[in-house]
């Protein structure tokens, strides 16, 4: 079970059955930006607050200094291989093909989880929207997760949810310019935010900066840090980009500079302008985000008239609403409204290009990438997916769905920056297109930090990820291990379907089309 699969052999399989290279470097960044921003931001802003109060500012900055490090251990792998796979790829060269599925099926973990929590922070928007624009209030029972008071089931987030995963069985992709429309369309959005909040800050709101100390805003930046994590998936597509070595470092980084920025200056209009400070139970007693004793407190102080940021389930509306800009504040729930969506089909869609090449390895059933013959999509795969990213929406709050996807996310960026390290090591003198610079000073601290986020996630989420990891070890000494095109000598899984396209999925999102004007030019 510690056996590798050496770069060339990976390199030689995705060149034998490689994905089609269309993507250039502004793709790339606009495919970063349009992955990273979305319900960490728009939603997560209050469960940070709740953390950490004003300190999630700082929150914001240990995150994303994380993910910096973290991005540029990605980027030297990537550029080496530039193959799809992402962190599971990676591990399978150089920690083996144990720990590689261990990373793979964290990463499951991330991007189904991940998916669901976009989902829960969609429906909150649109909820929101209704109810200030329309004025029709929408039943808790049919909004909301047992997690509120009343609340039953998150119907909105089902819908979602299965339209997404509808779409992409039917094999409904976005063009480049859908999706730098989109992502335009979010960083608009931010922009306004930045504009009305920023002029009206007042320096009280800062005060307490940290009321739950150190303490609160590691957890803030532990929880926080899911606002980062959609900049992995510019290295799932590595093997459908042009100059892979020049474009993928540009758009990992690129997109995870500009995401930085806009955090840090959308976190400072919030708090500025309205306040962030936590809410306390009635004896003065800490309340855990997501908890329900938090939403009945939330429901006593709004029955007072009183609505602080954290109890708000469309944070950055909510406060354009409360100081006095209550169109654009409905502005902004419409972009995200239309936005999120995309963000959900990017990680459902990175969930599917994980089973398909842990499927292409043999490790798990080839099943899995069996192609529709009228749609030619991964159907089987997707709806498997797609059911499950329901099911967690329909039931769970955003924030404990953040954590859990974090856990995973957190375990794959450790192995990453112990495998840059290895590499270096081992083989000194392969060629690195782009190096990670101080990588004896950066990518230590990749790994440190994320060991340091994952202890100060909350406990239901530390305690899930060991369980979900015991059953991954199931699976694979069940079947993968038994079944690996490594332990039979083979690079490669034949295709299920001849006539499929040669990844049987189809083209990344932001792809042009094969043959189109755009992949000539």
């Amino acid at each position: 079970m510690w056996r590798v699969k050496s770069l060339d052999a990976i390199l030689a399989t995705a060149e034998k059955k490689s994905l089609h290279r269309s993507l250039g470097a502004f793709q790339l960044t606009m495919l970063g930006i349009g992955g990273i921003i979305g319900t960490g931001i728009f939603v997560l802003t209050a469960e940070a607050a709740q953390k950490a109060g004003p300190g999630m500012m700082l929150a914001f900055v240990i995150a994303g200094v994380v993910c910096a490090v973290a991005a540029l251990c990605y980027a030297e792998l990537a550029s080496m291989v530039p193959v799809a796979g992402s962190a599971y790829t990676y591990s399978y060269a150089v920690l083996g093909e144990f720990v590689a599925w261990l990373v793979g099926w964290a990463l499951i973990l991330e991007y189904a989880v991940a998916a669901s929590a976009v989902a829960v922070g969609w429906s909150g928007y649109v909820v929101g929207l209704i109810e200030h624009s329309l004025h029709v209030t929408l039943p808790v029972a049919l909004t909301s997760g047992p997690y509120i008071a009343g609340g039953i089931v998150n119907l909105p987030a089902i819908i979602i949810s299965l339209a997404v995963t509808g779409l992409l069985i039917l094999g409904t992709t976005e063009s480049a310019t859908v999706n730098a429309v989109l992502v335009t369309i979010k960083v608009a959005a931010l922009v306004a935010f930045i504009a009305l909040a920023l002029p009206v800050i007042n320096d009280k709101n800062f005060h307490p900066f940290a009321p739950l100390g150190t303490p609160g805003v590691i957890g803030a930046a532990a929880s926080i840090f899911f606002a980062y994590v959609g900049f992995d998936a510019v290295s799932t597509a590595a093997e459908e980009t042009k100059n892979p070595q020049r474009n993928i470092p540009i758009g990992l980084i690129g997109s995870l500079v500009i995401c930085t920025i806009f955090y840090l200056l959308v976190a400072a209009g919030a708090i500025g302008a309205y306040g962030a400070q936590p809410v306390f139970g009635p004896a003065g007693e800490i309340l855990a985000p997501g908890s329900k004793a938090l939403a009945d407190q939330c429901s006593t102080l709004s029955a007072a008239g009183d609505m602080p940021l954290v109890c708000s389930r469309e944070a950055l509306a909510h406060v354009l609403r409360q100081i006095g800009h209550p169109a654009v504040g409905n502005m902004l729930g419409i972009a995200a409204g239309i936005a999120l969506p995309s963000v959900i089909l990017m990680m459902i869609y990175g969930q599917t290009r994980i089973f398909f090449v842990m499927s292409r390895d043999g490790l798990l059933p080839g099943v899995l990438s069996k192609v529709h013959p009228k749609f030619k999509t991964p159907h089987i795969v997707t709806m498997i997916t797609g059911v499950g990213v329901t099911l967690a929406a329909a039931f769970l709050p955003v924030g404990k769905l953040a954590d859990i996807s974090n856990s995973g996310t957190l375990f794959a960026f450790l192995m990453v920056a112990i495998a840059v390290m290895i590499l270096r090591v081992k083989q000194p003198n392969r060629p690195r297109p782009f190096r990670t610079p101080l990588v004896w000073i950066i990518a230590p601290i990749a790994a440190a930090g994320t060991i340091v986020l994952f202890m100060f996630l909350p406990h239901d989420a530390k305690v899930l990820f060991p369980i979900w990891s015991a059953i991954g070890l199931v699976v694979y000494f069940s079947f993968g291990f038994w079944n690996s095109g490594v332990r039979k000598g083979v690079d490669e899984v034949p295709e299920l379907d001849p006539n499929a396209p040669a990844t049987g999925v189809p083209p990344m999102p932001g792809a042009p089309a094969p043959g189109s004007k755009e992949e000539r030019s």
